[in-house]
């Protein structure tokens, strides 16, 4: 079992790391305004991190490092979320931009944050 979420999570990560090069647009979306002239170098950034970070997790010897990587990655996102939840409004068109979606948004990556913690600590 242990082994099978560490591979999970690093399939997940090397996938939506991949998809910040195939989608970067969605992804220059979710980068704080205040950080908006390093969008597109936070992007393709974050995006070799999550591709490197799901390739520690993925090598057993490496795992415990791998998981405390990903945990540390994802919680850099939080800050991502909480300035979305600052600007979300009710009216907005799409779902992720308002306050139900933004604090979904936040749920599931405490969820992830969880999850590479949960890989960290069974692979010591």
């Amino acid at each position: 079992m242990h082994d099978t979420a560490a591979v999970a999570l690093a399939i997940f990560l090397v996938l939506v790391g991949i998809s910040h090069f195939l989608f970067p647009g969605y992804f220059r979306t979710l980068v704080p305004s205040w950080l908006g002239g390093w969008a597109g170098m936070l992007v393709a950034g974050s995006g070799v991190a999550e591709v490197m970070v799901g390739g520690l997790v993925l090598v057993p010897g490496c795992r415990v490092a791998g998981g405390w990587a990903a945990a540390a990655l994802i919680t850099a996102y939080l800050a991502s979320h909480f300035d979305a939840l600052r600007h979300a409004r009710r009216d907005r068109p799409r779902l992720l931009e308002r306050p139900v979606g933004v604090v979904a948004r936040l749920a599931v990556n405490i969820l992830y944050i969880g999850w590479a913690a949960a890989v960290a600590l069974t692979a010591a």
